[in-house]
């Protein structure tokens, strides 16, 4: 595998490079996706990014992707986190999108995945359930058969940004009687203003509101909505996460990170130098640049194999494990180095009834719930604790 980038994918960096510098939305903050964030921001850069062909790089020609190489994606990514460009965001592009246009019929393909592309509507996840997270396949929302519709009743939860969804997809249980769990569950999609869909939110130990739990009572759904076959739906899942899981991995942002925890560290002072000088801190950050080295080496042999034909398969499982540990102790990092600048704060008068506002330097104001929230990431898309049964079973054959 060679590492290094030719002259035309370095002349791609340049052309990328220029067309962000040229075109991302200056309201939209530099910080990344946060939960305060207006739902026209949050979708502006997708807006742009549609009009422009390049919102679903990773997707076929034929349903509109940009047909760049698996190297020329890489370098795509890395150069929206050079400026921690808020991306689309993944339900749609590389979550149902890829699943609609593998297993879906030609009537789904034309009406959902235009929309997918232009980022004009916004899709959301029904997987997870109270009792149902990452043994997922123990679902129990029900889907039953009535003439033309599917009559849906459960709950859905944690549901990220369901408030603003236009669409969801869910898996729900069609047969109830199937041998195996895994077996008798369906993908549906579902018109999130249906009758009978109840959006509730749950607030974050920060204050913050991006994840639901979601409740479906009696919503009647066109059987054409169903994904592929009846009680299929578990091969469509696995085939989603894996997709997901391969953009968890995040080594783009965390790179980014680690440039800045290091811009930090030498401005905070421990003693009356700078933190980056003290030997054990620095260690830290060492330790985690070399082991975000081999995940981004890990990456890059994954591309490799996506250049040769090979989709994402149980590797995907390795870049998710390793991914999310990094940015869990990059965050963790982050936090240790602006100390007592990193108290949690409420944006005004807030629920809780707090109107503290944040003191420190600008770079510390969110450190602390950037670290709360990334404590999710091990969790979602399959938690690590799978991801290592995974990887057990399909890579060394256990």
């Amino acid at each position: 595998m060679n590492l290094e980038f030719s002259a035309e994918e370095l002349a791609f960096r340049q052309e990328v490079r220029a067309f962000i510098e040229g075109n991302y939305p200056k309201q939209v903050s530099a910080e990344g996706l946060r939960d305060d964030m207006s739902p026209e921001d949050m979708v502006a850069w997708h807006k742009i990014l549609g009009e422009k062909g390049w919102s679903v790089p990773a997707w076929p020609a034929e349903y509109g992707g940009t047909n760049w190489t698996p190297t020329q994606r890489y370098i795509w990514g890395e150069e929206n986190a050079r400026v921690n460009a808020v991306m689309p965001l993944p339900f749609g592009v590389s979550m149902v999108g890829p699943v609609i246009y593998t297993f879906g019929n030609e009537a789904q393909k034309e009406q959902h995945l235009p929309g997918i592309r232009s980022g004009n509507v916004w899709w959301c996840q029904g997987y997870s359930e109270p009792g149902a997270g990452s043994d997922l396949a123990s679902l129990q929302m029900t889907a039953v058969r009535d003439g033309d519709h599917y009559i849906l009743n459960g709950q859905k939860t944690w549901t990220t940004l369901a408030q603003h969804a236009d669409w969801g997809f869910f898996l729900c249980r069609t047969d109830p009687d199937a041998e195996k769990k895994q077996q008798g569950i369906s993908f549906i999609l579902v018109d999130m203003k249906t009758p009978g869909i109840e959006v509730r939110p749950i607030k974050l130990i920060d204050g913050g509101y991006e994840v639901n739990e979601t409740w479906l009572t009696d919503v009647r759904v066109p059987v054409e909505n169903l994904v592929g076959e009846e009680n299929k739906g578990w091969t469509y899942a696995k085939f989603l996460l894996a997709h997901e899981r391969s953009g968890i991995a995040g080594v783009a942002r965390s790179k980014r990170g680690v440039e800045r925890l290091r811009d930090i560290a030498k401005s905070e002072q421990l003693e009356g130098k700078p933190l980056m000088s003290d030997f054990d801190f620095a260690r830290k950050v060492s330790q985690l640049e070399i082991d975000l080295a081999a995940l981004e080496i890990t990456e890059l042999r994954t591309l490799a194999g996506e250049q040769a034909g090979r989709g994402p398969g149980p590797e995907s499982s390795i870049l998710k494990i390793k991914g999310t540990e990094i940015q869990q102790r990059l965050t963790e990092l982050t936090l240790e180095a602006v100390g007592h600048y990193g108290t949690p704060y409420y944006q005004g008068i807030s629920d809780a009834g707090s109107n503290e506002y944040p003191i420190g330097p600008d770079y510390a104001q969110h450190s602390a719930a950037t670290y709360f929230n990334m404590r999710k990431t091990s969790i979602y898309g399959g938690s690590n604790e799978i991801q290592r049964n995974i990887i057990t079973k399909m890579i060394l054959g256990l």
